[in-house]
């Protein structure tokens, strides 16, 4: 089963790696070029925009032929996504049966997690009697409850971006992604909490600390990751199968590594951002927040998909089968062996924190047959590369929205101040940022990863500077807290850090693993004062200090 071996096998693979990087360095130039000239969606002018492209993808994802577990057949929101697909399309789980589900979790435990900004109950009740009948929608994502991060336009229903310059902001039409989500069956549960313009963890727009981490319900300092903290919660609290987030500065792949889930930021422009209050046009990605890697593949492939509102999505390479990506190989004798051999780069510092969890993560990862440990150093100006020029994204997240900082610099609240230092990056500094990206961009692909088909992280810099895929993923708990990894891959190839995360998921049971549920509030519903007690608030300079 594997599609290593073979001279020719590795000659296409060779030919195609050649093609997506051409790809990839072309479309690099042409989104700094457009960020520059001032394409994107400016926030002003979407109310204005026309209703987002749903062209599905050029093939339709298929559901995987599982076995589901029998805790998911116990209880429905335990079920991965795959799974309750699965189930649904055996007609052993209704889709009404599986949103009251979540619904009921929701009513019941997040006045204690905080994940919703807004809950829309009646009309996924409504969409889930829809996907029952006979006839209805069969998409691959029929009858699946969702959280859409709030920085995604939703037609007719509140688009707050936690920010006081939206507070009263309803879309007139979906964002792409969220019009492909449900094209393919997907229920919208509600939006979830978000740092104030997706700048820092969850917050209030004046700073105070809404969402908490699933694992850790009781304890609001507790980090829970970035800015898409709402949607990572909800789905590590059993509030929803699966969620979307967006990326600039970490904000899947933190909050999936500290919530024990699966996080994919896929490359630059493999999902359009139609219809996502921006942050920095060269930098926001958005992508799916899973239980694990199919699940992540299975959002990845709806979500995937040229889009002519978003030219960063236009003449890519063709999305490989992600649902096959993330199936393990299981050779004779029943042992997991990777899809294709693959070459694994290991940092110098990959040990320099959690140093035992992550050594029995190599120790595990070693034993799969295809995997090669390989390590690798980084150059003498990595730390100038990765650090004082990744200060050139302030001047991008500030350029949409200077007639707020104009009209009312009181409405960004506890984030104004990063916005403010990106005012004062003159324009000679952002114009050298964007040559030592290029050189940056030549030392990742041209020296690090060189010797490597992928690279594990100690944090998501510099694959979210460069629109480079990553994935993170669980490996265990640190102090009762999980513990993850990230691994950053070449242009185009998700599926080949699926490959890697579906294997070791097969040989682990980390991904399995649930929180525990917070205990019961006396407010069953809404945000009881009881809830929001004790929660801390983050100054003005913490937030400058974490923005993404």
């Amino acid at each position: 089963m594997s599609d290593s071996g073979s001279s020719s096998s590795s000659n296409n693979g060779d030919s195609r790696r050649a093609l997506n990087r051409r790809v990839f360095l072309a479309g690099s130039a042409a989104a700094s070029a457009a960020a520059v000239s001032g394409i994107g969606l400016a926030p002003s002018a979407a109310a204005a925009s026309p209703v987002a492209s749903r062209t599905p993808p050029a093939t339709p994802p298929h559901l995987p032929d599982i076995d589901v577990r029998e805790a998911a057949r116990r209880d429905p929101t335990e079920a991965t996504l795959a799974e309750a697909a699965v189930l649904i399309a055996r007609r052993k789980l209704k889709a009404t049966t599986l949103v009251e589900a979540y619904l009921d979790r929701i009513a019941t435990y997040d006045s204690t997690y905080q994940a919703y900004s807004e809950v829309t109950g009646a009309t996924a009740l409504a969409a889930a009697r829809v996907a029952d009948r006979i006839g209805g929608p069969r998409g691959v994502l029929r009858g699946i409850p969702l959280c859409i991060k709030d920085n995604y336009f939703t037609r007719g229903v509140p688009t707050r971006c936690n920010s006081y310059i939206f507070e009263d902001f309803v879309p007139a039409y979906d964002a792409t992604a969220v019009a492909r989500l449900t094209a393919a069956g997907g229920i919208v549960l509600g939006k979830g909490q978000m740092g104030p313009l997706a700048t820092t963890r969850a917050t209030t727009p004046n700073g105070t600390v809404t969402t908490v981490n699933a694992w850790t319900p009781d304890n609001p300092a507790t980090d829970p990751g970035g800015s898409s903290t709402g949607p990572a919660t909800a789905v590590a609290g059993r509030m929803a199968a699966s969620s979307i987030g967006t990326q600039t500065g970490g904000s899947i792949v933190l909050p999936a590594n500290r919530q024990n889930l699966t996080g994919l930021k896929p490359t630059m422009g493999r999902v359009s951002a139609y219809g996502v209050i921006p942050l920095s046009y060269t930098r926001d990605h958005p992508g799916p927040l899973a239980r694990d890697a199919m699940d992540a593949a299975l959002m990845l492939a709806v979500l995937a998909g040229s889009d002519p509102h978003d030219p960063r999505t236009q003449g890519l390479p063709k999305l490989p089968d992600l649902v096959r990506a993330a199936t393990p190989v299981i050779a004779k004798g029943g042992k997991v062996k990777l899809r294709r051999a693959t070459r694994i780069g290991v940092p110098a510092d990959f040990l320099n924190t959690a140093t035992d969890v992550r050594k029995a993560f190599l120790d595990k990862l070693s034993s799969i047959s295809g995997v090669t440990l390989v390590n690798v150093t980084y150059p003498d100006d990595w730390s100038l590369l990765t650090g004082s020029f990744n200060d050139a994204r302030l001047a991008e997240r500030t350029e949409p929205f200077r007639h707020w900082l104009r009209e009312d610099p009181a409405k960004f609240g506890v984030s104004l101040l990063s916005w403010l230092q990106g005012l004062m990056l003159s324009g000679d500094e952002w114009i050298t940022a964007q040559r030592a990206k290029n050189h940056l961009l030549r030392e990742v692909l041209d020296g690090v990863m060189a010797r490597c088909d992928v690279l594990l992280q100690t944090g998501p810099v510099p694959f979210d500077i460069l629109g480079l895929p990553e994935i993170a993923f669980p490996v265990g708990f640190t102090a009762g807290i999980p513990a993850g990894v990230i691994l950053g891959g070449q242009p185009y190839e998700e599926d080949r850090l699926l490959e890697v995360a579906a294997a070791y998921q097969a040989v682990t049971d980390w991904h399995t693993r649930r929180p525990a549920n917070p205990a019961r509030t006396a407010a069953a519903s809404g945000r009881s004062a009881a809830a929001a007690a004790g929660r801390p608030r983050i100054t003005a300079e913490e937030a400058a200090a974490s923005s993404a």
